[in-house]
């Protein structure tokens, strides 16, 4: 709990100055740090909600979170930042008329907010949240809606990490793997699951050609990982040729480099031969 000197008013007025000051120096420091943009700014909800896809929402009522799964806001992410610090003075007033109130000990109601996964976003009560981490508490009464994604919100940290989930979950409407297959095949560079996602569908395609049928997505996905990625994994492992990446990246980097230097789609003693005398030479 912040300091109580005994005079409410003061004590809500220095709230709002440490808080701020706060933010002024956590916003120096990641500068110092040469930390990304989005390291102090909170998570957007309708752009989280669009990188892992709507599947549908249900309230589940009163709750009391943890303060610090509140991650972002439905519509103020200027007012705050990511700890919930006031960015400017504009929400002086109502912020310290909350203080004093809290520190008064009167009734306070309870914020509202959506949960993806363990995340949550706020839609009414910015102030509040505010207010609670500057006084030091840990969790906080809310009415919570939760909501389903296609993709889990596992991993989000940062606005940045929006961009790697919005592009996995497009790769898996273009390869919708399920199960273990879905949890194995993973990247770290966004831009790799596009890459993966036309290997995918070109596979595919051969696989079509070479038995003059139609094969749906999901039976593409399923025996491209069945009869192409685990055996080929399996064999860059026997080769030493797993580098230190995701077994997906060595994969699509691998099948990249078989093709440059074999012109063929076929794994075989002499393509695995040329791809490790490819990585001895460099």
């Amino acid at each position: 709990m912040a300091r109580d000197t005994g005079f409410p008013r003061a004590d809500a007025e220095n709230d709002f100055l440490r808080a701020r000051r706060g933010q002024v120096l956590s916003r120096l420091a990641a500068w110092l740090r040469r930390e990304p943009d989005d390291v102090n700014i909170m998570l957007p909800f309708d752009e989280v909600v669009a990188a892992l896809g709507y599947q549908g929402e249900r309230r589940i009522g009163l709750r009391v979170i943890p303060l610090d799964s509140i991650v972002g806001s439905v519509d103020r992410t200027r007012d705050f930042d990511r700890r919930f610090r006031p960015t400017s003075a504009r929400v002086r007033e109502r912020w310290e008329r909350l203080a004093l109130a809290q520190r008064r000990g009167e009734a306070v109601p309870p914020i509202e907010v959506y949960r993806i996964g363990e995340l949550h976003f706020v839609q009414d009560g910015h102030h509040r949240v505010s207010v609670a981490h500057a006084l030091g508490l840990d969790v906080i009464e809310a009415y919570v809606t939760e909501v389903r994604t296609r993709l889990s919100a596992a991993g989000i940290r940062y606005r940045g990490d929006l961009i790697v989930k919005d592009h996995r979950r497009l790769f898996l409407e273009r390869v919708p793997l399920t199960g273990e297959a879905r949890a194995a095949v993973l990247v770290t560079d966004p831009l790799d699951y596009a890459r993966l996602g036309e290997h995918v569908e070109a596979w595919g395609f051969r696989l079509m050609q070479d038995t003059a049928e139609f094969l749906d997505r999901p039976t593409v996905a399923r025996r491209w990982y069945t009869e192409e990625y685990l055996p080929v994994v399996a064999m860059l492992k026997a080769a030493d040729l797993l580098d230190g990446r995701t077994e997906t990246e060595t994969y699509l980097r691998v099948a990249g480099e078989r093709y440059r230097l074999m012109r063929t789609h076929r794994w075989d003693d002499d393509v695995i031969a040329a791809l490790r005398s490819a990585r001895d030479v460099r």
